[in-house]
């Protein structure tokens, strides 16, 4: 059974420690989904990469091919891994801005797992005062930990506090999207996994689709 995690990471420079965070995040996942009967699919979005498309769409209102991928490829995601630089006690404008041309509809109810890097832990807070504020207004199911790195953070795996936190993140997410028949410590199970966000994408769309007036649904009939 295969999950599909969208990985974006809206580190600046090349290498990044906000992307280094990212891969980190990403793999404790992946291996603890796989030791429960899942397999981890992660598909990476470098918001660099695309930052003149995402610009061009704030103005124009139109995505680029490249833009139009990566919206794609969020919408069919199966849950999210968002990390950010902090600038100025928040999380980027590039980082903001992506979630800004990105439907809101996409996230209602997808399992997101967020963290930060930044060059001091007075920024620590930025967690709870900006990006899960953000992830919050647009429907996710975050989940409880986040993780936060600063530069004395960084030390040789699975020896430092920073592991320890990733470890505990990624099992909250992973648990998130666990197989139905996975046991858990004390003989429990874990609550099957399903894709809400998408179900209630649908729904949405149902609804808005037949409560519009005859002759707007007949034009967007007669569009598609």
């Amino acid at each position: 059974m295969q999950r599909t995690i969208v990985v974006v990471s809206a580190g600046l420079g090349v290498p990044s420690s906000t992307r280094m965070l990212a891969d980190q995040m990403a793999a404790a996942v992946r291996e603890q989904l796989g030791e429960m009967g899942a397999e981890a699919v992660l598909d990476v979005v470098d918001l660099r990469d695309i930052a003149g498309d995402i610009a061009n769409n704030m103005v124009t209102g139109y995505p680029g091919p490249a833009l139009a991928d990566v919206v794609d490829r969020v919408s069919r995601a199966d849950a999210m891994i968002a990390v950010t630089p902090t600038f100025s006690a928040s999380y980027s404008g590039l980082f903001k801005s992506f979630f800004d041309v990105l439907d809101p509809k996409f996230l209602d109810g997808m399992p997101v797992l967020f963290g930060a890097t930044g060059g001091s832990s007075r920024h620590s807070l930025v967690l709870d005062t900006a990006v899960r504020p953000l992830f919050s207004y647009l429907r996710a199911r975050t989940m409880p930990t986040a993780i936060y790195a600063s530069p004395e953070d960084w030390g040789t795996s699975g020896t430092n506090a920073l592991d320890h936190r990733i470890a505990q993140a990624a099992g909250e997410l992973a648990a998130a999207l666990a197989p139905s028949t996975t046991p858990a410590p004390g003989n429990t199970r874990i609550p099957g996994f399903a894709a809400d966000h998408k179900a209630k994408r649908q729904e949405r769309a149902m609804s808005d689709m037949t409560s519009l007036p005859f002759e707007q649904l007949l034009a967007q009939t007669q569009a598609r």
